[in-house]
Formats: C-alpha cells, structure tokens, sequence
C-alpha cells in the first residue's frame, strides 16, 4: 500500500513539473516572439533615414569631385604628341642642315 502512494505520488509531481515545465516554454517563447517584433519594429526613423541618405549625397559627390580631379590632373600631365614630333622633326632638320 505504501509503494503504491509513494509511485502514485511521484507520477502526479511529475506530471506536474511537466504542465509547468510547458507553460514556461510558452510563455518564454511568446516573450522572445514579443522581443524579437518590437526590435523590428524599432527601425531607423525618417530623421535617421534622412541624415543616411544626406550621408550618401554627399559621399557621391565627394567620389565625382575627386574623380574630376584625378581627370583633370591626368589631361594636365599628358604630353602633347604632335607638339614633340613637331620638335623632333624640325630639331633633325636642323641638323642635317648644319651637316
């Protein structure tokens, strides 16, 4: 009689621990649902999403400026082709006149 409470017993705090145990998994797994929305939902605001692209203008800007720059630095320090020929050719006239 006494084995048969104490299993008795011990199968109903199981089956307890095991209700519990479930209702926590629930409860735990719509906080973290609940958690996890409200972060997404936090997005960046207009103001945010203002400045970034603000940030992003002024980013290109800076890369077309530079690029001009780079351009423009280029065509100043190419040499012009048909100016040197010129000079080389008039430069070996002379030398063969003298010659």
């Amino acid at each position: 009689m006494l084995l048969t409470n104490y299993s008795y017993i011990c199968t109903r705090i199981r089956k307890s621990n095991n209700l519990k145990s479930n209702k926590m998994k629930k409860v735990l797994s719509i906080v973290a649902a609940s958690a996890m929305l409200a972060i997404v939902a936090c997005g960046p605001s207009a103001e945010e999403k203002a400045k970034l692209e603000a940030q992003k203008q002024a980013d290109s800007i800076a890369a077309a400026t530079r690029a001009a720059d780079s351009l423009a630095a280029l065509e100043g320090s190419m040499v012009d082709t048909t100016a040197v020929s010129a000079d080389t050719t008039a430069a070996a006239a002379t030398t063969e006149a003298a010659h």
